[in-house]
């Protein structure tokens, strides 16, 4: 069930409509519980099992740890939670991915070996929940948090059907206290949050499905070999698309929330108006690289030893973000490129303070926010493309390395080449105008005639365009 389905604008309406009768709040939380299981389950019931063994698991994990003393024994209920967690996620995520590596390995050294592969497509989520059940156990083993009083509610924050499939990230500590209060539709609550929803599908749906895809496509393909005028306009095409349906999920989930009366942290900050690739990090999928700096980073030392070591930390915390995103080599080339970027800044850094003392000038900091936005868009091909032979085929193109005779021959309508390169430098421009204001802020200051002619446009566009009914590209991860 996804968010651009009439199935789900069913479900929600019935579970908003349950969500505000006269029944107690323990009882309503009960609905919601079963409702994320039904929204899950839409999907492949079976896969509720392996929910329900993170939630079972970090439950009782968390338990032990909140009433055992003795380090070594509550060090030891940790490894249970990290060995579930991280095992399940290995072996639907990764298990196939290690078991063709470890056989070219042994073919390289001379041995045959065949290891049983993983038949069952990968959980829906599951890289989501698992980051949300091990913050819990973390936590509650740092003593920054108590365990959960109540198991359903633990489980709700787990399951929560909005952030369920593709996030936001939610950290328990910011969940909790909305559990225990309780929670209706307000007006200007339900009026917001649809109007996100609408906003959100706008972005997938329309922008991100029905104009940048078929550009993406065409260009990522393997049997493509676009000249350097159209690898540049597929780059900047899947820049525009992967924001666009990722951030458009993440409006959808804030929405549909919001609606419920909870409040889901914000994932999108304007991150093509970064400048530098520190910056970037902390406007792009917000939930997940703070959990990676809280989690990862900051543990294996952060930037408390010296250069070499700081660099050492960053390179390891981008290259598993990377691998995060998908068991694939090319998911790991991306990682590690963002990690080689954020070392060089830091270098550049340390030699401008030395050096230069001042701050950038405000052209040296555009100069520098478009740098940025080139760099993300060219590593972006590494995150794409299907292998790297085309990731590499393409990157050459884009330093006008293609064949002789090929350029224009992938992307010949018009549209294509307008659209391609429009819609992304105006995507740039808007969250460069709108850098540091909230979204919410940007459209109070809007006419109400004109909010609700942009919202009616916006259905009728939806409904125009939503005929394939595309996955968000995130579900994979």
């Amino acid at each position: 069930m996804v968010f651009n389905s009439a199935s789900f604008l069913v479900f929600f309406a019935v579970v908003l409509a349950l969500h505000n009768t006269p029944l107690g709040w323990s009882t309503r939380k009960a609905v919601l519980l079963f409702a994320s299981a039904v929204f899950y389950a839409a999907w492949n019931p079976i896969f509720l099992v392996l929910l329900a063994a993170s939630v079972v698991t970090d439950w009782f994990v968390a338990s032990n740890i909140a009433r055992t003393e003795e380090r070594s024994r509550r060090l030891a209920w940790l490894c249970l939670s990290l060995t579930t967690n991280l095992g399940l996620l290995a072996v639907f995520k990764y298990g196939n991915f290690l078991a063709v590596n470890v056989e070219h390995l042994a073919a390289w050294a001379g041995w045959q070996i065949a290891i049983p592969r993983v038949t069952l497509p990968l959980p829906v989520g599951i890289s989501f929940y698992t980051f949300e059940a091990l913050a819990y156990s973390i936590d509650v083993y740092r003593r920054n948090a108590k365990p959960w009083t109540h198991f359903r509610d633990f489980a709700l924050f787990l399951t929560f059907f909005p952030h369920l499939v593709a996030g936001p990230i939610v950290r328990p500590a910011d969940f909790r206290p909305q559990l225990d209060e309780e929670r209706r539709t307000r007006w200007p609550q339900l009026s917001w949050g649809f109007a996100l929803l609408v906003f959100g599908l706008f972005q997938k749906v329309v922008l991100a499905d029905g104009f940048l895809a078929p550009i993406v496509d065409a260009v990522f393909d393997v049997n493509a070999h676009a000249g350097t005028r159209d690898a540049w306009i597929g780059a900047l095409a899947f820049s525009a698309q992967i924001f666009c349906d990722f951030s458009g999920y993440t409006l959808c989930a804030i929405g549909a929330a919001l609606a419920l009366g909870f409040q889901l942290p914000d994932n999108f900050n304007s991150p093509y108006a970064a400048v530098g690739f520190t910056d970037f990090w902390r406007r792009w999928h917000v939930s997940l690289s703070s959990w990676l700096r809280d989690y990862l980073y900051v543990p294996l030392g952060g930037n408390r030893g010296n250069a070499a070591r700081t660099a050492l930390n960053l390179m390891v915390t981008m290259l598993l973000g990377g691998l995060w995103h998908g068991a694939s080599w090319t998911f790991l080339a991306w990682g590690g490129a963002h990690g080689a970027l954020l070392v060089a800044e830091r270098g550049v850094k340390s030699v401008w303070r030395r050096v230069v003392t001042a701050p950038p000038a405000a052209p040296v900091r555009a100069l520098l926010g478009v740098s940025t936005f080139i760099l993300v868009t060219a590593a972006w091909v590494l995150f794409r493309a299907p292998d790297f032979t085309t990731a590499f085929r393409l990157l050459s193109a884009m330093v006008g390395s293609a064949p002789v005779g090929q350029a224009g021959t992938v992307l010949t309508a018009n549209w294509e080449l307008f659209v391609g390169f429009a819609l992304p430098i105006g995507l740039v421009a808007a969250q460069s105008r709108c850098r540091s204001s909230a979204l919410q802020d940007v459209v109070d200051r809007w006419p109400t005639m004109m909010r609700a002619l942009l919202l009616g446009s916006m259905v009728a566009a939806i409904v125009i365009f939503n005929r394939d009914g595309r996955a968000f590209i995130y579900f994979q991860f």
